[in-house]
């Protein structure tokens, strides 16, 4: 999985499908780049050329000896066994096209299989059933993006207000802010009980304004028919946030901004040719999960914008393992926690192949990045669920 490999989006894939065939995989971490070792089989080997995978054929002996360079205590390197599957779920309306999501995007081009859910499933508890459940550009606050300003008068906006009033009333609330929140607790109640959630975009700061939020009213009268509490930033609970403090909500409702979480695109000073970030190396062998979550070719990546792009550093809580950041700005762009026997992840930005993706754009052609290191952060997501550490033998 170094810089030798054709097609990086499609290994993910491949080691999924192997997974699926009941076969045990190992990931070796920070060995070239993240490899994937298999025992070999005919089968594997055309399903590898028929996906366009590159992949080297190696010896009992050659493999014994890579475990062992693995193991040595010199090496920032280590192996997780791969025994399952993980069954995905993506929280998204069921009209809502698959571009205009980047995880659904490569899950598709990786042939990775994965359930669309939304407000039922998860409000009757289908949840528990998935590994991992991911999360997009959703707005858990109730206000429909904060797009009314620009789009109210699109079909397509009226269609979705309609759409998730309508879904409100199904269970029960008078509002579509009190239905995003009770999602926002059920998703909560899901990672506490041991899942894997992994958000980007205006998903990962909508999120926690939400739970922060609970019981207050944040919302403007075009969102939801009554003003908001003039007093309800200084009512906010930051405890019962994943990654934020302390941030202050944006109260103009004109402004497709929630909070001074994202950074803002001039306060940021950066092009698309000097957007960046660092992905942190950690200790394989004492730091596992962010190891696993950071495997990549490159360890610089280039920048994309979203609705949230990128979070102020300051404002992410102290037990937030940090895996990304452009150092310059003050930002932090891929995070990483436990809450209760669960894990979450949030990665900032819409698509890491389309540096200001607009509403309407075509969708991201993957056949023209197949090696692309920002789509890859998502795909180690994908397999984290799977992975135990592989006792060495000594």
């Amino acid at each position: 999985m170094d810089d030798s490999q054709t097609n990086h989006l499609k290994a993910y894939g491949i080691t999924y499908w192997v997974l699926e065939q009941e076969v045990e995989a190992d990931w070796l971490l920070n060995y070239r780049g993240g490899c994937f070792m298999i025992k070999f089989h005919t089968r594997i080997e055309n399903e590898l050329i028929v996906r366009g995978v590159s992949y080297d054929v190696i010896s009992d002996a050659n493999a014994n000896g890579i475990l062992r360079e693995i193991a040595s205590p010199s090496s920032n390197m280590d192996v997780m066994k791969l025994n399952k599957f993980p069954k995905i779920a993506v929280y998204s309306p069921k009209s809502k096209q698959p571009w205009d999501d980047a995880v659904t995007l490569v899950l598709t081009y990786a042939e990775i299989p994965y359930d669309v859910i939304f407000d039922e499933e998860v409000m009757t508890d289908e949840l528990p059933t998935y590994d991992w459940l991911h999360l997009h550009h959703e707005d858990f606050t109730g206000q429909y993006g904060k797009f009314w300003a620009n789009y109210s008068n699109q079909p397509w906006y009226i269609a979705q207000q309609m759409e998730f009033e309508a879904n409100a009333k199904i269970f029960g609330f008078e509002k579509v802010s009190e239905l995003k929140l009770a999602v926002a607790k059920k998703i909560r109640d899901y990672v506490t009980g041991g899942g894997f959630l992994f958000a980007m975009c205006s998903a990962t700061d909508t999120y926690d304004i939400a739970l922060a939020a609970d019981g207050l009213d944040i919302i403007e009268r075009m969102y939801d028919g009554d003003g908001a509490d003039p007093s309800a930033q200084k009512k906010l609970d930051y405890t019962n946030t994943f990654a934020f403090k302390d941030f202050v909500l944006s109260r103009n409702p004109r402004e497709i901004e929630f909070s001074n979480i994202d950074m803002q695109f001039r306060e940021r000073g950066l092009t698309q040719q000097t957007d960046f970030f660092k992905l942190f190396e950690f200790s394989a062998k004492w730091d596992p999960v962010p190891t696993m979550l950071t495997q990549n070719h490159v360890h610089v990546i280039k920048g994309f914008m979203g609705q949230t792009t990128a979070y102020r550093k300051q404002l992410v809580k102290s037990e937030v393992v940090i895996m990304g950041e452009t150092k310059s700005t003050g930002e932090v762009r891929y995070i990483h926690g436990i809450y209760g026997k669960g894990f979450w992840t949030f990665y900032g930005g819409h698509d890491p192949e389309d540096y200001q993706h607009f509403v309407g754009e075509e969708p991201t052609d993957l056949n023209l990045h197949p090696n692309s290191p920002g789509y890859r952060l998502i795909l180690n997501n994908i397999l984290f669920p799977a992975a135990k550490k592989k006792k060495q033998k000594t």
